[in-house]
């Protein structure tokens, strides 16, 4: 067994060539036993000859989008730590070795490099607003959340790779991140790290207002995957309230003169109470599909050693 973690450097990358070599250099002096992947994404420019040049291990997704590359990446590369960042040279890649160090000395499966912005073109006020927002409603809906949930810097342990069932295809596969932690109850952290602007002639593949649609979807489709009961429970409870409204006037008049005059009322009324008992049983049964899904993933989840020595333990 080795006493030294296996370390895996893993940098998603699409039309990057400007900054990429310069991503490598960075995390190769930060953590120099680390080997460092690039995986491309179809990328149009030079971004595959000069990562080869700077020394990564270059390998392509072919399918399109982050949350792909992560699949493959995360299927791919057997380590023991794993550090995941973007290859646009914004991440400070001499906070990696703080980051691997809280995971080590408190056992954690990951830590966050929440960003803390040293240029205003690095971060702009709008994505900060949407990434205040969005963290808040996760926080509201899975009852605690991190600080930065759409941060690309991270550092993972090897159980929580291999017991992530990577299931989005773009950008808000940090949301899907961050919601599997949440709901294993994994233990992790943050760390505050700079956050830099990219380097002149590098651009952003980032749409506001596209990918901010996108994670709000993917919010919205975990909670009703994860939280099935809560999800269906509130629909049936919005129509069995609609329902209770509507029939109050029709249990007054019946009340009054034995008859129901408004028949197409009292059938919308039973409709509605019959979604909503729907709703609510629909929600009971795919609780417990939930559960036995989550027993599933914390299995394998839990065949794999906690981060910390001795490192050479697979299971």
């Amino acid at each position: 067994m080795s006493d030294a973690p296996v370390i895996a450097v893993l940098l998603p990358c699409y039309n990057e060539e400007v900054a990429i070599a310069q991503t490598i250099d960075g995390f190769r002096k930060a953590i120099p036993g680390a080997t460092i992947y690039v995986y491309d994404n179809n990328s149009a420019d030079r971004t595959v000859a000069v990562a080869s040049a700077a020394g990564a291990v270059v390998r392509t997704e072919r399918m399109q989008g982050k949350g792909n590359v992560v699949r493959r990446m995360f299927a791919d590369i057997d380590a023991d730590i794993y550090v995941m960042a973007d290859g646009d040279a914004t991440y400070d890649a001499a906070s990696a070795p703080a980051l691997i160090q809280r995971m080590i000395d408190e056992q954690l499966d990951m830590v966050v490099g929440s960003r803390v912005t040293q240029a205003q073109a690095a971060y702009r006020a709008g994505h900060q607003f949407g990434n205040a927002v969005l963290t808040g409603m996760l926080a509201q809906l899975f009852g605690r959340s991190f600080t930065d949930i759409l941060s690309g810097y991270r550092v993972f342990s090897r159980r929580f790779v291999k017991s992530f069932p990577v299931l989005s295809s773009g950008f808000e596969i940090e949301t899907e991140i961050s919601v599997h932690a949440l709901e294993l109850k994994m233990p992790v952290g943050e760390v505050a790290t700079p956050y830099f602007a990219r380097p002149e002639g590098s651009v952003s593949k980032l749409s506001t207002y596209r990918d901010g649609w996108r994670i709000l979807r993917t919010i919205a489709t975990l909670y009703r995957i994860e939280r099935p009961m809560l999800f269906f429970g509130a629909i049936g409870a919005v129509l069995a309230l609609i329902g209770i409204a509507l029939s109050v006037p029709l249990v007054i008049t019946y009340a009054q003169t034995g008859l129901v005059p408004r028949l197409p009322t009292a059938v919308l009324v039973t409709g509605l109470m019959i979604l909503a008992a729907l709703c609510g049983f629909t929600g009971l049964i795919l609780d417990t599909v939930v559960r036995g899904r989550r027993e599933v993933r914390r299995l394998a989840y839990l065949s794999f050693a906690a981060p910390g020595l001795p490192w050479g333990k697979r299971a």
